[in-house]
């Protein structure tokens, strides 16, 4: 492709995308297809000869774009959003272009110190304490991972050496803590660093779904009575499931008290951080040895862009400094050179949508959007708490809310598949998207307010559709309330 072709072939793009952005509202939100179908659209070997672009174009609108469920879909209410905006799609154009490997300060000396400023004003802007320093990681799952294996590297160094030089072979048994309600990524990455699952203490919560820190204390107590070594305590600011939030600072007197790494798991619910009447969330975070959150959430920043903070940046980089003959350069020790911050080696230059969204946007825009979103759901919640045949699980607390169709007289046994079957036909209608959860066992469809485009009517229609939809879904015999 020549100079003259790419200008060509990237003005259609533009104008696709733009035009994609404008009516995405048309699209189903969720893929209407069935496994399979799309794999059946497309050769099964590789073409011999390049085929013109026009041709490969034409295929992406007609194959690939009928099988993408759209997550920037005003009634995309499902997960939790991986939200964009137009400022960072521009950006990513920006980074696809300069296709940099910013895997240490010489490789790209501005993609390095633009991420070392840009962290430096999400830390102002979610209140984080000073004295937190971040890197960007793909996201808080592989953060998450970061902070157990610097946690496990702590516990084992106060043998003298450490993991990472002599193994775990001596290491004997250590356990890590998080609330039933964590993220599954917390088990997993308990399972990569070798901690093993059955090392995993998962402590229960209260009947606002945070984590007791007493039984945290007992957990620990038990474990050190038993020999094993307690190495790391994920505490989470806003569960996936239930939007739950666990008391960092009772949480974080625990951790001190038998000297674990606290590590606070707020990918979700952190960016709302930047409402200074949401800080109480993270009160106790100056005691957190790491904190995580995603812009690529709910801070309109493309995929992928999570934001680690860690309090003793030189404890953590040990973990993961190595330095072969091929990767030394001149300035050394006297700049930053974030592959020591992380698993990666090659890194992408993610700072630079975070620039743009932020500079685009300014705090106050992020905040009015973040705010908007927060009222909306919270206006649905009054709706369903209004309805004679549907019941609020969950109410809000910032976005996120949970309820269940309950009509009149069906028993307890039939509402879960009563519910399973309206959240299937929900998203088979095209019409929104949302996702299910339980909540001490009982089924209840979730719903999030958090894409970028979303208005108030968004909300109002999906409750229309979720109603209408129900209706037909009545216990033979049962009518719906007038």
């Amino acid at each position: 492709m020549n100079s003259a072709d790419f200008r060509s072939h990237a003005h259609d793009l533009v104008d696709w995308m733009a035009d994609y952005l404008d009516g995405v509202e048309e699209f189903p939100v969720k893929a209407q297809v069935r496994p399979g179908e799309i794999a059946g659209r497309l050769a099964g070997s590789p073409p011999d000869a390049g085929e013109p672009m026009a041709t490969i174009l034409a295929d992406f609108r007609a194959v690939i774009v009928p099988g993408m469920t759209h997550w920037q879909h005003p009634s995309f209410f499902a997960y939790f959003q991986a939200n964009s905006s137009r400022p960072s799609v521009l950006a990513e154009m920006l980074t696809a272009a300069l296709a940099a490997q910013c895997m240490m300060w010489e490789t790209s000396p501005a993609a390095t110190e633009l991420e070392g400023r840009m962290m430096e004003w999400l830390r102002q802007m979610i209140g984080l304490p000073e004295g937190f320093v971040g890197s960007i990681q793909d996201s808080a799952s592989t953060a998450t991972l970061c902070a157990i294996l610097a946690a496990r590297e702590r516990v084992s160094a106060a043998d003298g050496v450490g993991v990472n030089e002599t193994g775990m072979n001596d290491l004997g048994v250590v356990t890590a803590y998080c609330s039933v309600e964590a993220h599954s990524s917390v088990e997993k990455n308990v399972k990569i660093a070798g901690l093993g699952r059955a090392n995993l203490r998962k402590i229960p919560v209260g009947g606002d779904f945070g984590m007791l820190p007493a039984d945290l204390d007992r957990a620990i107590e038990a474990d050190l009575a038993n020999g094993c070594r307690p190495a790391c305590v994920v505490a989470t600011v806003g569960t996936t499931g239930v939007s739950g939030f666990d008391p960092l600072r009772a949480i974080g007197e625990v951790c001190r008290k038998h000297d674990v790494w606290l590590h606070v798991d707020a990918a979700w619910a952190g960016n709302a951080l930047v409402l200074p009447e949401m800080r109480w969330m993270i009160d106790g975070v100056e005691l957190a040895d790491s904190f995580v959150f995603n812009p690529h959430k709910w801070l309109f920043t493309n995929f992928d862009c999570s934001a680690l903070y860690v309090r003793n940046p030189a404890e953590f980089v040990r973990v993961f400094d190595i330095l072969p003959e091929y990767l030394k350069t001149r300035d050394g020790s006297s700049v930053t050179n974030y592959r020591d911050w992380g698993i990666q080696l090659g890194r992408r230059f993610r700072a630079l949508k975070l620039w743009f969204v932020i500079r685009s946007y300014g705090v106050e825009g992020l905040q009015r959007l973040i705010r908007s979103h927060i009222e909306m759901a919270h206006s649905l919640a009054e709706d369903i708490e209004m309805a004679e045949d549907f019941e609020l699980l969950r109410p809000p607390v910032l976005s996120l809310l949970c309820f269940r169709f309950r009509p009149n007289g069906a028993d307890e046994q039939s509402l879960d598949e009563i519910n399973e079957r309206l959240l299937q036909t929900i998203n088979d209608s095209g019409k929104l998207y949302v996702t299910h959860t339980r909540i001490n066992g009982t089924y209840a469809i979730r719903f999030v307010v958090g894409q970028t485009s979303t208005e108030p009517r968004h909300v109002w229609e999906a409750w229309t559709t979720i109603q209408d939809l129900a209706r037909d879904l009545q216990p033979a015999g049962r009518s719906a309330p007038d």
